[in-house]
């Protein structure tokens, strides 16, 4: 018998730890990073442009620390048209929840039939009749 305590926590994690599911995680990290460096200066428009540039651009230091690692480890597993679908769904997804929550904006019909089509998109990429 283990006298490890945490050897059912590091059971219940390794499936998170393979090339098809930390791809994914990584991914959302990083999108959040990115969504927030590319549209977080939005609520603060007195601000200095050179701030919101320099702020953003330290916050997407942080998204390549994720994002690259994540195609690293997901190539082969995926093909990059599956990252990039991936990353387009992901990207999508968190852009929604940040632009409700953070911006205040409402979630219209078009842009969530336009956020749909992108949807589509991906799963043509993934389960498509043309493979």
């Amino acid at each position: 018998m283990s006298t490890f305590a945490s050897a059912p926590t590091e059971s219940r994690l390794m499936p998170l730890l393979n090339s098809a599911t930390l791809p994914i995680l990584m991914l959302i990290g990083s999108n959040m990073f990115m969504t927030t460096a590319w549209y977080g200066h939005l609520k603060f428009p007195a601000a200095p442009l050179w701030i919101a540039v320099m702020g953003s651009w330290g916050l997407a230091l942080f998204e390549y620390w994720l994002a690259v690692p994540a195609n690293r480890i997901g190539y082969g597993t995926y093909t990059g048209a599956e990252l990039k679908a991936i990353q387009e769904v992901v990207s999508i997804t968190i852009f929604v929840i940040f632009s409700v929550l953070v911006l205040g904006e409402k979630l219209t019909l078009n842009t969530a039939v336009g956020f749909g089509l992108i949807g589509v998109g991906a799963f043509f990429i993934f389960n498509g009749p043309f493979k």
